[in-house]
C-alpha cells in the first residue's frame, strides 16, 4: 500500500534510536528496507547486532478508518504472542507514541532472521508447500487466542489502543460497525455515491442473519502476504511481522485476506489442520469478507496512490462481488 515520501529526517532518526540503544549516532547506519510500504522501515545495523525501526505514517496521510494509529495496539499483541505461542515474532525493544521528538509513532525491535517470501524466489516447490504450511501452523495457534483470555472482555472489532470503533457484543454488529466505516471511506473518496453507499450497507443488513459467529473472539492477523512472511533459504519460517492491522473476531474473514494474497493454498490448510467452512452460510460470509477486503484498494487508490484508474478498477470488482449476493 504506497503512501507518499514522508520526507523523514534521518539524522533525527539517528539521533532517536542512538539514545534507545545508549551509542553515539556515528556508530548508526539506517538502511531503508524496500518491503511493505504502509510504514516507513529501517534496518538499523548497530555494532555486533542489527535493530529495525518502523516509523508510522503520518495522521495527515490518507488513512483507512482502521489504519489510524494502528501501530499502537502492537506492543501488547506481541507480548501475547511471544507468552501464549512458538510463532516468530520479533522482540519489541521500544514502543514511543509520544510525538515528543517525532510526530509520528514508531517502533524500535529486534531484527529477525531471513529475508521475506516475495524476496525468496530460488524456493523450491517443496520449500514453498514447507512454508505455507508453517504458516498455517502458526495462524492456526493465532486463532486459538481469545479476547476473554488474553484481554479479559468478550468484545469483538478493533478494539487495540488505537480505538477506531466501540469494541461490539457479537461479531455481527461489530462487522456491521466495521463493514458501514469501509463504506464511509469509500464514500470520502468519491468512490462510491450515497446510492453506493446505501446499497451496499443494505445489502449486508439483508444476509446479516449468516454472520451468527457462536465462539468467543479470536485474535486475527489479516495482513499475512509474502512480504509479512520471513523465511530462510532452508524453507523454514523465520518471522511473521506487522500486527498493527489485527482485528479480534471470525477467523474466516482472515481466510479471505489468504486468498486474496495466494496464500491459502492446500499445503496452508494442511498446516492450519481444520477444514474451511463449507456452509451456505459460510459461502455468503466469504464473499462478503472478500468485499470487505477488495473494497478498501478504491480510498487506497485514490488517497495515496492517485489512481484513479486503479480505484475504478477495484469500484467494478466490488459491485461485481456485490451483484453475486443479490
Amino acid at each position: 500500500m504506497d503512501l507518499p515520501s514522508q520526507a523523514l529526517d534521518i539524522e533525527k532518526l539517528l539521533t532517536l534510536v542512538a539514545i534507545h540503544l545508549n551509542v553515539e549516532p556515528v556508530e548508526l547506519e539506517l538502511v531503508p528496507i524496500t518491503t511493505g510500504k504502509h510504514n516507513s522501515s529501517f534496518w538499523v545495523v548497530a555494532p555486533h547486532k542489527r535493530f529495525v525501526l518502523r516509523v508510522a505514517p503520518r495522521d495527515s496521510t490518507g488513512l483507512l478508518f482502521y489504519e489510524r494509529r494502528m501501530m499502537r495496539q502492537e506492543p501488547l499483541l506481541h507480548e501475547l504472542i511471544c507468552k501464549n505461542t512458538t510463532i516468530p515474532v520479533a522482540q519489541i525493544i521500544v514502543a514511543n507514541f509520544s510525538r515528543v521528538h517525532l510526530q509520528q509513532d514508531y517502533l524500535l525491535m529486534t531484527a529477525l532472521e531471513g529475508v521475506p517470501l516475495s524476496n525468496a524466489p530460488s524456493l523450491s516447490s517443496s520449500g514453498h508447500e514447507q512454508i505455507l504450511y508453517q504458516v498455517g501452523s502458526y495462524l492456526r495457534q493465532l486463532h486459538e487466542l481469545t479476547a476473554p483470555d488474553c484481554l479479559g472482555i468478550e468484545a469483538y472489532g478493533y478494539i487495540g489502543e488505537h480505538h477506531p470503533m466501540q469494541p461490539q457484543a457479537t461479531w455481527a454488529e461489530a462487522f456491521c460497525v466495521m463493514w458501514n466505516l469501509l463504506l464511509d471511506d469509500v464514500v470520502a473518496s468519491g468512490c462510491y455515491t450515497l446510492s453506493d453507499r446505501y446499497f451496499m450497507s443494505n445489502l449486508l443488513e439483508q444476509h446479516l442473519a449468516h454472520f451468527d459467529y457462536l465462539q468467543s473472539p479470536r485474535l486475527l492477523h489479516m495482513d499475512v502476504w509474502s512480504q509479512n512472511i520471513l523465511v530462510d533459504s532452508t524453507g523454514h519460517v523465520t518471522g511473521l511481522v506487522d500486527f498493527d492491522r489485527a482485528v479480534w473476531g471470525d477467523p474466516e474473514i482472515e481466510f479471505a485476506v489468504l486468498d486474496y494474497c495466494g496464500i491459502s493454498q492446500r499445503a496452508f490448510w494442511q498446516g492450519y489442520g481444520r477444514e474451511r467452512p463449507k456452509s451456505t452460510s459460510a459461502v455468503i460470509r466469504q464473499q462478503f469478507y472478500l468485499l470487505y477486503e477488495v473494497q478498501k484498494y478504491m480510498p487506497i487508490a485514490v488517497w495515496r496512490r492517485r489512481d484513479q484508474v486503479r480505484a475504478l478498477f477495484f469500484k467494478q470488482k466490488s459491485l461485481a462481488l456485490a451483484n453475486n449476493l443479490l
